[in-house]
């Protein structure tokens, strides 16, 4: 079944709804949780070409990181946490990838239709250029 679950992150509201299925998924199938959040600001997208510090930004969202897996791992989960930096979809894609994942589990939040047909969702990019199931849950 499912060894390693990638779960994306947004740092909102909206993980709750993912996490939550994660971590009975886990729980059931004994896999191992990636927990991932991508940072996308201009720091972040240009981190390692222009050798920057890590913003505010990407230090709060690290630090969430860790606590939404210190917390699943007191529950007797085994979590991994990475904080990857770009755009959204590549890096769910190369996180995956490389992580050697079986799943990647996301929450989708409904931007509006008009923007979505113009620029996109992470979600659509990830599920029509990944090779690896994707589960999706509405975000409550």
């Amino acid at each position: 079944m499912y060894r390693r679950i990638l779960v994306a992150l947004e740092h909102s509201p909206a993980d709750a709804t993912i996490l939550a299925h994660a971590r009975q998924l886990a729980q059931l199938t004994g896999a191992e949780l990636l927990l991932v959040h991508v940072a996308d600001g201009w720091a972040a997208r240009h981190f390692d070409q222009l050798n920057l510090r890590e913003s505010e930004e990407m230090k709060a969202d690290r630090a969430y990181l860790e606590q939404v897996g210190s917390e699943m791992v007191a529950e007797g989960l085994t979590v991994t946490v990475q904080l990857a930096k770009g755009d959204p979809a590549d890096e769910l894609i190369r996180v995956a990838e490389e992580a050697h994942v079986d799943l990647i589990a996301m929450s989708t939040h409904g931007h509006r239709f008009i923007a979505d047909v113009l620029f996109g969702t992470t979600v659509t990019k990830v599920r029509h250029l990944v090779k690896i199931p994707v589960l999706l849950l509405r975000a409550q």
